[in-house]
């Protein structure tokens, strides 16, 4: 089996808590070392695992094979171009970018690379999850609803910057969105209503011509979070509970596919088109909210 040399970028609560203890867990990956804005924390999450910390960003590229991203957005939209021209195979967080044209810009540098790239809604690599589509399908649904409340922004360790000033649109739309689009068809327009920092919704409407609800919010005092979808149609219904999907043998496909993914070439339908998809349905939610702001 050929091992994956990958570097971290970022040193952060998902790469603790994530990133770190999956790609040094092997046995597909290798964590070949972290490079982070803040040195001694790169240094720190390095130790923790036998690996290194690498002084600058160039110096991580020179070092492995695969890059992996746990940073804001904005940030990983810039560096994950310059990992693309250098030929690296990208693990990608979602959202992909902070707004639509980043997104665009990347997809593009991926693409003119032919390097491969997969994109960690977490989600789609648990069991559970693939079940309910392969259920979905069945039902033949006409329709639909998912969502995703939280109190992430309450406070905690995800309570972060750019997720404090975008809301829950931006942050957990691309799960409750990539599962419905995957359950119902490729999503072609969108209506969206309330408050991203509150409760938003989202009326969805898919190339099939089904219809389906998204609701999400990251400011309720609930414990644990919310999530899910469920799908109806004349041959029945088929339903998720996503709350507690993702767990060690959903990381697990994750860093295998990535892996294999990265090893052999092989395009993921998870991939960077993907997260550039989510975006745009995105972008023109959130423009129609901060429209009626």
């Amino acid at each position: 089996m050929t091992v994956l040399d990958v570097g971290l970028v970022g040193a952060g609560p998902w790469a603790q808590f994530v990133h770190g203890p999956m790609l040094a867990a092997g046995p597909e990956t290798r964590l070949a070392g972290v490079w982070a804005r803040r040195p001694e924390a790169a240094a720190e999450l390095a130790a923790r695992f036998g690996s290194q910390a690498f002084a600058t960003y160039d110096d991580l590229l020179g070092g492995c094979d695969a890059v992996a991203f746990a940073v804001p957005p904005m940030v990983q939209a810039e560096l994950a171009v310059t990992a693309a021209q250098a030929g690296k195979a990208l693990l990608l967080e979602k959202p992909i970018a902070a707004d639509l044209r980043s997104a665009e810009r990347l997809a593009d540098a991926v693409g003119s690379a032919g390097v491969v790239s997969l994109v960690v809604l977490t989600w789609r690599y648990a069991e559970v999850v693939r079940s309910f589509l392969d259920d979905a399908r069945a039902v033949d649904p006409t329709g639909g609803f998912a969502q995703f409340v939280s109190g992430a922004l309450l406070g905690g360790p995800f309570a972060t910057p750019w997720r404090l000033e975008r809301g829950a649109l931006l942050d957990l739309g691309p799960h409750v969105i990539d599962l419905l689009d995957a359950a119902l068809g490729p999503v072609v327009d969108v209506r969206a209503h309330g408050d991203s920092l509150a409760w938003c919704g989202l009326l969805l409407e898919h190339e099939s011509g089904r219809v389906s609800e998204a609701s999400m919010c990251a400011t309720a005092k609930v414990e644990p979070h919310l999530a899910g979808a469920s799908v109806f149609g004349p041959n029945g219904q088929a339903s998720v509970d996503c709350t507690t999907a993702v767990g060690q043998d959903a990381i697990a496909t994750l860093r295998r596919e990535f892996a294999e993914a990265a090893t052999t070439g092989t395009p993921h339908f998870l991939d960077v088109h993907r997260g550039l998809h989510l975006q745009r349905v995105i972008e023109k939610a959130e423009g129609q909210l901060n429209s009626r702001a």
